[in-house]
Parts: C-alpha cells; sequence; structure tokens
C-alpha cells in the first residue's frame, strides 16, 4: 500500500500504519469490504472510531470533527495504493 504520509506528535508513522492495519484486518474489513470496494476509509487508530465515503477528503472532514487531535490511518478499500496517514491532508479541497 503507497501512502500519504502526515505527522503525528504521540505515533511514528510506521505505529500508525500497523495499528490502522490491524483494526481494519480484525475488526472492519469482513463487515465493510464486500459491500464497500472503492471507498475510502479513515480509522482513528486511538479509538476505532472510522469514517467511509466516496469522497476521501470528504471522510476525513468527518473523523477530523469527531477527534481532532487523533491519529488516523486511511485507505481505499479493496485497493493496494491511496492510504493516508496522520493527522492532516496538506492540500485538502474546501
Amino acid at each position: 500500500m503507497q501512502e500519504l504520509i502526515t505527522g503525528h506528535a504521540r505515533f511514528t508513522k510506521d505505529q500508525i500504519v500497523d495499528k490502522g492495519i490491524e483494526i481494519y484486518n480484525r475488526q472492519l474489513r469482513s463487515k465493510l469490504e464486500s459491500e464497500n470496494i472503492g471507498k475510502f476509509l479513515i480509522i482513528d487508530i486511538e479509538t476505532g472510531d472510522y469514517e467511509m465515503d466516496d469522497d476521501d477528503v470528504l471522510a476525513y472532514k468527518r473523523a477530523m470533527t469527531k477527534h481532532p487531535d487523533g491519529a488516523r490511518f486511511g485507505m481505499r478499500i479493496g485497493y493496494r495504493v491511496s492510504g493516508t496517514i496522520g493527522n492532516a491532508i496538506s492540500g485538502a479541497r474546501s
């Protein structure tokens, strides 16, 4: 998976990736994947809360509203690319 990497004060990028993948595989994959291929998923690695949308920026903004300082891992369901890590998307659309 190729990630867009952004920093976070409490976690390394590797910790965010590892925890995000772990949460997805253990808790979310079986209930989300078959019906949501291609959607963007943002997971707060501290709480396990997630947001999903066809638009990555909308999913990210909703996740950020829930936990502004959260450590988030993002991915596109069913794809090996289009992942994000951290607390912010630079150059995000408004």
